[in-house]
């Protein structure tokens, strides 16, 4: 057996830690929650309120200007059809509106972490344990100190998505810019480009494949969240999931996983497409 004087109450120090936040900081984590969630509601009633329709043939518009592949356009639209058909729709935008939110946040906190490290090789080797931590731990764990600070609802479950999903980005933003040129590098400073002209110019546009890649991993971890955010509230997709295990009702769960399914398809054809270079596999139209 362990000797028990050895061990390391980490536990006592976590809890700690997060019973410090809440005591000190409360409020504005509340004032933050209301904020998020004052946007993401509006976007969800906007999703709502357009015309099943006109949402379909958005997605259609999106998936030929992404794949230039007509055929591979319809498919997806049938599968946003699909979803209607099973009677999912409002549920949809409702995860739907989450995913987006959760993404946009994921971009703007793991593209700059990105740049700076591939900026600093220091930065990198700090970095680097904790994205290993993050994509490692039982999302399951998340939860609980989401849930101290925010409570039950839908920013919990955001804040679980991001740190879930914000890793394969970060990590693919850096190996992106790194791996450009050195001897286009070298030339852009030889015409005297600075540093920002540098990372504009050029390093960013060269690794745009890599960072539109990390966007899709991250897609579609964050959809791999959504029955596990509707244990805290989150509803959407992911409660139909839920309901039907609870229920023992296979078909219910089925139809609300083919509609997850569905729109995991539909992201990741898209950002896929996008992540291909300029030219490379991407067909014309017709």
């Amino acid at each position: 057996m362990f000797p028990e004087k050895l061990r390391i109450p980490l536990a006592d120090w976590v809890n700690s830690g997060i019973e410090w936040l809440v005591q000190n900081y409360g409020d504005s984590f509340e004032a933050a929650a209301n904020s998020l969630l004052t946007v993401l509601v509006a976007l969800e009633h906007g999703l709502r309120a357009i015309p099943w329709w006109i949402v379909i043939i958005v997605v259609g518009l999106i998936a030929i200007y992404a794949t230039r592949h007509p055929w591979k356009a319809l498919g997806m639209m049938a599968a946003m059809f699909a979803i209607g058909l099973f009677g999912l729709w409002d549920l949809a935008m409702q995860t739907l509106a989450i995913m987006l939110v959760s993404i946009a946040i994921c971009i703007l906190i793991g593209i700059p972490i990105g740049i700076l490290m591939s900026l600093s090789n220091r930065l990198q080797v700090l970095v680097l344990p904790l994205l290993d931590v993050m994509q490692t731990m039982p999302s399951f764990v998340y939860l609980i100190p989401a849930l101290m600070l925010f409570g039950l609802g839908k920013v919990p479950a955001i804040l679980a998505t991001v740190i879930y999903a914000t890793p394969p980005l970060i990590r693919l933003t850096d190996l992106g810019i790194r791996l450009v040129d050195k001897s286009v590098v070298e030339a852009a400073k030889s015409f005297g480009a600075n540093r920002l002209q540098l990372l504009t110019g050029v390093q960013l546009p060269l690794a745009l494949p890599n960072i539109m890649q990390g966007i899709n991993q991250t897609t579609m971890m964050a959809l791999a969240m959504v029955v596990i955010a509707s244990m805290i509230g989150a509803r959407g997709l992911g409660q139909e999931v839920l309901l039907g295990i609870q229920r023992l009702d296979f078909g219910r769960g089925a139809e609300a996983g083919l509609a997850i399914v569905a729109l995991a398809i539909i992201f990741d054809r898209i950002t896929q497409a996008f992540a291909l270079p300029n030219g490379k596999e991407r067909r014309p139209a017709g």
